[in-house]
């Protein structure tokens, strides 16, 4: 039984709510559960979108926990590094469409999770996003700087990681880190929306569109055109096509598998 990760399903969303009181901060076993539980929503065909969220009213989460990395010896941090390095890229690389609903802190570690997911849903209200490594002496260790330089552009990005100065959620919609901004009153139940949403899709198209998004945008045109092809192609006779074709002849919302 996990001991800081805690998980539910609700219309083919899996929920991974991360719960270390006071702030979420990580140590290697709290990644290792983590990691597990994304891996387990990956294998489950029940399971179409993953959202991450916080059990912690004020937290999403506050990155690596500062009193066990200072006790720790340098392997047992790179272990740690290992680990929180392994779940970020379990989101990002899951073949499933990934959530982050952050409501509340998220720095260091914490933020890096977030941008590691596909989406990010932000809570209105007074905390703080960014990564003050920089400050430690040290750099984000978790694909931070890949990361945010790929979501924000190069010149934000520089700024906040050599910085190290955090900003809030109002800056973050603006800086386009978050999709979008949902007030208190009304984020759980606007997550819980915009994902169900996003499960009543069709999985396979989400799954090569993800592809093409990610790895085509790496590639020259023509390369990204020739993996667009290749992933399309197999799309035209599955069930999911064929009733959206259906539906959308009959004037309906479709019913994908």
């Amino acid at each position: 039984m996990n001991q800081y990760i805690e998980t539910e399903i609700i219309n083919r969303v899996g929920y991974i709510f991360m719960n270390r009181p006071k702030a979420n901060c990580y140590e290697i076993n709290f990644m290792q559960e983590l990691a597990g539980e994304i891996q387990q929503f990956i294998a489950d065909p029940e399971v179409k979108v993953i959202v991450l969220a916080s059990r912690l009213k004020k937290f999403f989460s506050a990155g690596a926990d500062i009193k066990i990395f200072e006790a720790n010896t340098v392997e047992e941090n790179q272990a740690m590094v290992l680990a929180a390095r392994k779940a970020a890229n379990l989101l990002s690389d899951s073949p499933k469409i990934t959530i982050a609903a952050v409501n509340g802190h998220a720095l260091g570690g914490g933020l890096e999770l977030a941008m590691a997911c596909d989406i990010r849903l932000g809570m209105a209200g007074e905390y703080l996003l960014g990564l003050p490594e920089i400050k430690l002496g040290l750099i984000p260790g978790n694909g931070g700087s890949q990361r945010l330089v790929r979501l924000v552009g190069r010149v934000r990005a520089l700024e906040i990681l050599i910085t190290g100065d955090s900003f809030g959620p109002d800056k973050a919609l603006d800086y386009q880190l978050f999709n979008h901004l949902f007030s208190g009153e009304e984020f759980d139940q606007q997550v819980k929306d915009f994902a169900e949403n996003l499960a009543r899709g069709p999985l396979k198209a989400m799954e090569a569109t993800k592809k093409c998004v990610y790895h085509g945008g790496e590639r020259s045109f023509a390369e990204g055109m020739a993996l667009e092809q290749a992933a399309v192609d197999p799309l035209y006779d599955t069930p999911d096509a064929k009733e959206g074709y259906q539906a959308f002849l009959e004037k309906r919302l479709p019913v994908f598998e």
